[in-house]
């Protein structure tokens, strides 16, 4: 059984809708061949209901809706045959394989750079777990950091917006409502955002200034119940930011000194 609920944020989905489409992703093997009349007559509702779904969702019909859930129901199958050692060989290509060397210049220049100003992180779930490693990590290089949670009231962003020059949201989904609804916030004030999301589409990576898209083996699993590569690839990317800004301020205090 899929986990449908991040597909289904923010959109207007009745009852029959979300049955037809949990309907459609458990029988992913074989829905393209019964095609829409058979499986709204499975579901016992009409052609048009199955159309109306797909536009829904944001997509032009049904094979366009189709074609776009394939890859996540794929990868997701294909994570359950992985053996449990394979799962375990972090490869360093998979961390950074949807990230540039200019987006991590980018990180480092507005974020780990700003001077004067605070960095805002914030995140929710298990997330939050990744935001606070972020947080102290910052703290031990003397950043000036502002941490809060969907535990924390509205007011820890809002009366420190003048204060802030980074926002920075993880979000395993990115279609958490409270994180966007932080993210619109602070772009609103005009401040540099980021975001940690999964490679695929997602509405927070849409919004962000900057977008760090983390590979996800279990792209629908957003209840974390399975094994997941989002969070220690997380850690990981963080950790590589760090070690060029790190790299960057030691070159620097290299060439005063042979000044």
């Amino acid at each position: 059984m899929f986990d449908i609920a991040k597909l289904t944020q923010g959109k207007e989905l009745s009852e029959l809708d979300q049955q037809l489409l949990s309907y459609i992703l458990e029988h992913m093997d074989c829905v393209l061949q019964k095609g829409v009349r058979q499986i709204a007559k499975d579901n016992y509702t009409s052609p048009a209901s199955v159309i109306r779904l797909s536009k829904k969702l944001g997509y032009t019909g049904f094979i366009d809706l189709y074609y776009h859930l394939l890859p996540l129901v794929n990868a997701g199958n294909d994570s359950d045959k992985t053996k449990e050692t394979d799962f375990f060989d972090l490869e360093r290509s998979l961390v950074l394989q949807h990230n540039s060397i200019e987006d991590m210049d980018a990180f480092i220049e507005n974020v780990l750079c700003l001077d004067g100003k605070f960095i805002f992180i914030y995140a929710a779930g298990f997330s939050a777990i990744t935001a606070e490693y972020l947080y102290k990590k910052l703290l031990l290089l003397g950043k000036q950091v502002i941490i809060a949670t969907s535990l924390d009231s509205v007011g820890v962003l809002e009366n420190n917006l003048k204060n802030i020059g980074a926002f920075v949201a993880i979000s395993k989904s990115g279609e958490t409502q409270g994180v966007l609804d932080k993210m619109h916030t602070a772009k609103k004030a005009g401040v540099y955002t980021v975001s940690f999301t999964k490679e695929t589409s997602n509405r927070l990576s849409e919004y962000s200034d900057l977008n760090f898209k983390i590979t996800d083996k279990h792209k629908l699993d957003d209840r974390n119940l399975l094994p997941n590569t989002f969070f220690p690839f997380t850690l990981l990317l963080i950790e590589y930011l760090l070690s060029g800004y790190l790299k960057g301020i030691n070159e620097v205090r290299d060439y005063s000194e042979l000044e």
